[in-house]
Parts: structure tokens; sequence; C-alpha cells
């Protein structure tokens, strides 16, 4: 069997040749960006994500949902910012 380093990246996958990676959104962020970042990812609406997580922390009793979402607010990564303007100090 042949496998490439390529062929299942982790965080990343390929869209028209280019590299996505699953990163906190900082534009669409209510709280830390978690959310809206795997909407971007799988290129759906931040709200569906949003409805989807209330329901799961009213169905488990809040705590599971919240220390899922603080382990992602930890792993995931800033989307960077880019800057188009020059600071001046």
């Amino acid at each position: 069997i042949n496998y490439k380093r390529d062929s299942c990246p982790s965080q990343e996958t390929r869209y028209h040749g280019v590299m996505k990676k699953l990163t906190r959104s900082q534009e669409k962020a209510v709280v830390a960006g978690v959310l809206a970042g795997l909407a971007k990812y799988f290129d759906h609406d931040p709200v569906l994500y949003r409805v989807i997580a209330i329901t799961f922390l009213i169905i488990t009793g809040f705590f599971p949902g919240v220390l899922m979402y603080l382990a992602a607010w930890i792993i995931m990564p800033k989307t960077p910012v880019s800057t188009d303007y020059e600071v001046v100090e």
C-alpha cells in the first residue's frame, strides 16, 4: 500500500487547488469564532451551527457542550487577519 503524506490531511482539505484550513473565524464570531469557523470550513451558514450547538447544550445538560467548545477554542487557530492598511504609531 502506497500512502502519500498529502492524501490524508488532518485539518486541511483541497478546494479548487487551494488548501482549506479549519480555523476560528474572527469576522463572524459571536463568542470565540469556533462555530463560525466550522461553518466557513464546511461552506454553511453559521446560524445553522449555532442552532445545533444550542440544541446540543440543552439536550446534554450544558456541561459536555461547553467542554467541547472550550477544547475547540484552544485547539483551533485563529484565522489570520489581512491588513490592507498601514499601522501608524
